[in-house]
């Protein structure tokens, strides 16, 4: 089956006007199993936001290797807000770390915010467990606000498993308070860190705040 731009929409069109995720979802899962080619789609997911999960999704449900759907979202760094970036977490998550820095280097620089985004939040699972050292050094002062939120949510990621090394270096690492401050917020909020290192942190604010 070819996912025309027509076939697709008149598919939507089926669903209940106040459709949900869960709908979109059962319509992929059935193009997934009749192995569709949503490559049709391209052109229509920036400007057309009901294709953009149908046009990733049903591609990458049918790449098997990790390292081939990065490569595919490599190749279609077409981003438009968080809500997408952030979908594509699991289908990197078995991704080996070294390949998956190499990739970040280079999307945490870009002009694109939701691509530096990407950046970070791909991290956020066990592709990012136990590299704490690696990671961290890849934060840096960057204006808009769904990027910060992106290295906030990492940066308590990694505190769920190297509370002690994501202290130390908050301690001394130089960014602005709007990125350390949401990263606080954000360990803060977390039920897997434990009421001892969330007061340690936030022990920090003062002195944070006292730098900008």
């Amino acid at each position: 089956m070819i996912l025309t731009r027509e076939l697709v929409q008149a598919d939507i069109d089926t669903l209940p006007e106040d459709y949900k995720t869960k709908d979109i979802d059962r319509l992929i899962a059935r193009y997934v199993r009749e192995g569709a080619d949503a490559s049709p789609l391209r052109p229509y997911v920036l400007a057309e936001q009901q294709f953009h999960r149908v046009y990733y999704y049903v591609s990458l449900e049918q790449i098997k290797s990790a390292r081939e759907r990065m490569a595919f979202i490599d190749r279609n760094l077409l981003f438009s807000d968080w809500w997408h970036t952030d979908g594509l977490i699991r289908f990197v998550s078995d991704l080996d770390f070294a390949r998956a820095m190499s990739y970040a280097r280079r999307y945490v620089r870009s002009a694109d915010p939701f691509i530096r985004r990407w950046g970070y939040v791909m991290f956020i699972s066990r592709l990012g467990r136990g590299h704490a050292d690696e990671l961290l050094p890849l934060m840096a002062d960057h204006d808009h606000y769904y990027v910060q939120m992106g290295e906030a949510w990492l940066i308590a990621e990694l505190a769920v498993f190297e509370p002690e090394k994501v202290y130390l270096w908050m301690t001394d690492n130089h960014l602005n308070y709007s990125i350390n401050g949401k990263a606080i917020q954000k360990i803060c909020d977390s039920f897997r860190i434990s009421n001892e290192w969330k007061e340690r942190f936030k022990g920090l604010r003062p002195e944070l705040r006292k730098r900008q």
